[in-house]
């Protein structure tokens, strides 16, 4: 077996294997918030016991955020030096398109289909809800300050990737279409 083939069948498990952790490792951090909210809001009155739940989410979304940036960057990679811009393609062919040209090129799926791969709604909703102890706590103003900017700064860093995301695809194709061309 060629290296080039040895190193495409290398990334591409390893897009399914990132891909599949991203789901496991949103699911898992959404339970240990929930059990930590729980946990925290029967045996702690302190409305600053929320923030450890909100640590926990926080974790989780950045390790879904991270591997979704990972999975994205390795099938830029495999575009640009595997499939048709390559003298043959990975299966082979000369000027074949590739899974993640066509991929790409699909772009969005119609309204009502579309994925969210950061599942930032869940985080989002899981947020606010963690705030509900803190109202219920009936805290000092100060307390709600503070403890509120931490819920909306994190709500914040949710949007934000979610807002770059679907821009890192065409960054990351330029970037990798750069780095190919021979130096002059």
């Amino acid at each position: 077996m060629s290296r080039e083939l040895e190193e495409y069948r290398a990334l591409r498990d390893t897009i399914r294997e990132r891909g599949t952790a991203r789901i496991w490792v949103f699911l898992a951090g959404l339970v240990a918030w929930a059990a930590l909210t729980v946990a925290t809001a029967a045996l702690a009155a302190l409305p600053v016991a929320t923030l450890l739940p909100l640590l926990v989410l926080a974790a989780a979304f950045e390790a879904v955020f991270s591997l979704h940036v990972g999975v994205e960057r390795i099938g830029r990679y495999l575009q640009v030096f595997f499939e048709n811009d390559a003298p043959t393609g990975a299966t082979g062919e000369r000027g074949s398109l590739g899974w993640e040209h066509v991929a790409m090129a699909f772009g969005r799926p119609r309204a009502g289909s579309r994925v969210d791969p950061l599942f930032a709604v869940f985080f989002i909703l899981a947020t606010i809800l963690n705030f509900i102890p803190v109202v219920l706590a009936e805290p000092v103003r100060i307390e709600v300050v503070v403890i509120g900017t931490a819920h909306v700064l994190f709500i914040g860093r949710i949007l934000a990737a979610r807002w770059v995301a679907p821009r890192q695809r065409a960054a990351d194709l330029e970037r990798f279409r750069q780095m190919k061309k021979p130096s002059s």
